[in-house]
């Protein structure tokens, strides 16, 4: 009885076969494209806007923005306080420092659960210069951010204004325009880009939430609590230089008649996110994912 023979191996078709001598104008039909910083930013782009926690952050954010700027304005306009000669814009202030804790919550988030879920190892496979991912998170979130808070203040500074309109309430100036949308909106996104960073080197996204909003807040709550006239200097550093108060320098009502000023903050809070940005590069390059 014969044993029957294996079946024999049938050939590659010819476009799979390897070039060599009998293909030399061998070409893969898999276009080879060389990828660029592009590609990243497309790639974050849909991860950004296809999770939930995008959705549900700046959806909180617009919330708290438009309702409470919306709800002081109106409580104003309803009482008999006086109003005289204020910036109505200012009444923007309460809403955007609480609606800054979603914007950090969202900035984290970009990076840190990454490492939580494990996809940061496809993310570096897909695109292995560390730096460039990093970019690419920094540039769709800035915008992300930028956009949405522009869109939110701008609308409340409009409705405040009406609202208050015959309340005695000053004309705002181009200035004040300019400062409390644009200016505030870079702010703010500066702020949650500083965020990112941080969840990108600390990699834990309630460990680096909670940095943050120590970050926002222990300065004014610390300076609270100093009674002590050899702390007075200390103290009113800490109050000049609070997030909440530089946030508010925006519309020309500072906690302090010192400390930053104009566009201060902005330059503040610009350099403290380059410096953390480039700490985080470094660590991206010497870490393992």
């Amino acid at each position: 009885m014969s044993t029957p023979q294996p079946p024999m191996p049938q050939a590659a078709p010819v476009w799979q076969t390897a070039p060599g001598a009998a293909h030399p104008t061998y070409t893969s039909p898999i276009p080879v494209v060389r990828t660029h910083l592009g590609h990243a930013v497309a790639s974050e782009w849909t991860k950004i806007r296809s999770v939930r926690s995008t959705m549900w952050t700046l959806g909180v954010f617009a919330v708290l923005v438009i309702g409470i700027g919306l709800a002081t304005a109106a409580l104003v306009s309803g009482s008999s306080a006086d109003f005289q000669g204020e910036n109505p814009l200012s009444l923007g202030f309460f809403g955007l420092l609480l609606g800054s804790m979603c914007v950090i919550t969202l900035g984290v988030l970009t990076t840190a659960s990454e490492y939580g879920t494990g996809m940061i190892r496809t993310t570096m496979t897909a695109c292995p210069s560390r730096v460039r991912v990093l970019t690419a998170k920094a540039i769709v979130f800035f915008l992300v951010a930028f956009t949405v808070t522009l869109v939110a203040a701008s609308l409340v500074a409009l409705a405040d204004v009406a609202l208050l309109e015959g309340h005695g309430a000053k004309d705002p100036s181009g200035a004040d325009w300019l400062k409390g949308t644009v200016g505030v909106s870079l702010y703010i996104a500066l702020l949650g880009l500083l965020s990112l960073v941080v969840g990108s080197m600390v990699r834990h996204s309630a460990g680096a939430i909670t940095i943050m909003i120590g970050t926002v807040l222990a300065p004014l709550v610390i300076a609270l609590f100093m009674f002590s006239e050899s702390l007075a200097d200390l103290r009113q550093a800490l109050f000049e230089y609070s997030i909440p108060n530089q946030l508010s320098v925006f519309y020309a009502n500072s906690l302090s008649r010192s400390g930053p000023s104009g566009w201060d903050p902005l330059w503040i809070v610009l350099g403290v996110t380059a410096v953390a940005f480039g700490g985080a590069c470094l660590l991206l390059e010497k870490r393992d994912v």
